[in-house]
């Protein structure tokens, strides 16, 4: 099934495009469409600078509000892509493919999607991979793979030199009845990985994935985890996030040293209706030649951005407006995701 050549590329290698759906009346975004919609856009305008961004609509009439309000945020029209998909909602980082390289040939990997863990519905979801393959966007060389085991996206982060991280909270939630092994097994070989770390530690409130790692730690480079760090005792997260972090400092890369650690600030709690918001600087995107970084009107998204010029030297930091997304329980990488080089036509 897998030999020693499949490998699952880190997000900073070269793409293809990013992936996202556009939100409209009938997902969890209606209340509040609008507001969710500038995020779209300006995300689409820092996206389409440097690559293509294919948007996800369910029929014509979205397509052509999504193109106007991406062109009057000023994407770039030639690197805009529409794909009719139908969809329930536009969290893309666990609906989407999760693309490995086996043999030199790409391969869409379309886990099983369970609403997380059945708490929303996710029909047409768990059916969106075939459709973005049916669509006549993919290579044709590209291959498809079901795999009947539940995994999203934002669980999962890699260095691309066959080490995986993920949190066992998360992972033992969605599959119950397997022990680790079995568990960090079906990674190991589905997705040609070496080592499968998994954290203990560290939720972020507000978070309904069971503490998905893209909101608590994300390799920089083979050496280097940017991580969500707490620095006030009093608050909630303080203990967890500690804990976490200790969990990192002791992690070994494969050849035995420390990785280099970058902690992210710690931004003012963000409430709705007395509701504690997931607001996290670990949601970044990376995209060819710059990184985007989740913005929410805080002091902190300036200390995140330099943290985050820090870690990926050479990369453009750009601030994207998310607080809009926090309402949702995601945030920037959550609506996304990258197609490696090699998926998209031409």
């Amino acid at each position: 099934m897998t030999g020693p050549d499949r490998r699952l590329p880190a997000e900073w290698e070269p793409q293809d495009g990013v992936l996202v759906a556009w939100p409209h009346a009938h997902t969890d975004w209606a209340a509040r469409l609008a507001e969710v919609e500038s995020t779209y856009a300006a995300l689409g305008a820092a996206v389409t600078r440097f690559e293509r961004l294919v948007v996800l609509v369910p029929d014509p009439a979205l397509e052509r509000r999504a193109r106007a309000l991406l062109l009057a945020a000023g994407a770039e029209a030639a690197r805009l892509v529409f794909c009719q998909v139908d969809y329930d909602d536009t969290w893309l980082r666990d609906t989407g493919p999760i693309t490995v390289i086996e043999d030199g040939v790409p391969v869409l990997l379309d886990f099983r999607f369970t609403g997380w863990g059945g708490k929303y519905g996710a029909e047409r979801d768990d059916a969106l991979v075939a459709g973005l393959v049916a669509s006549g966007l993919i290579q044709p060389h590209c291959r498809h793979e079901v795999i009947d085991f539940a995994l999203e996206g934002g669980a999962i982060d890699t260095d691309g030199e066959g080490t995986l991280l993920s949190t066992w909270t998360c992972l033992s939630q969605r599959h119950p009845e397997k022990p680790r092994a079995a568990i960090a097994g079906v990674l190991a070989e589905r997705l040609g990985q070496h080592r499968v770390l998994l954290l203990e530690h560290g939720q972020i409130e507000g978070d309904d994935t069971d503490a998905h790692v893209d909101t608590l730690a994300r390799f920089a480079s083979p050496e280097d985890i940017v991580y969500q760090h707490c620095d006030a005792p009093e608050d909630a997260h303080f203990t967890p996030l500690s804990r976490m972090a200790e969990e990192l400092a002791a992690l070994r890369r494969r050849d035995g040293r420390h990785y280099r650690l970058h902690p992210l600030p710690w931004p003012s709690p963000i409430l709705d209706e007395g509701r504690r918001l997931a607001a996290s600087y670990a949601n970044f995107l990376i995209i060819d030649g710059a990184v985007l970084v989740p913005a929410y009107d805080d002091p902190a998204d300036r200390v995140a951005a330099q943290v985050l010029r820090a870690a990926f030297p050479g990369r453009e930091v750009i601030s994207i407006p998310c607080r809009p997304l926090i309402w949702q329980n995601g945030s920037l990488h959550c609506i996304t995701m990258q197609l490696p080089r090699g998926v998209l036509k031409p």
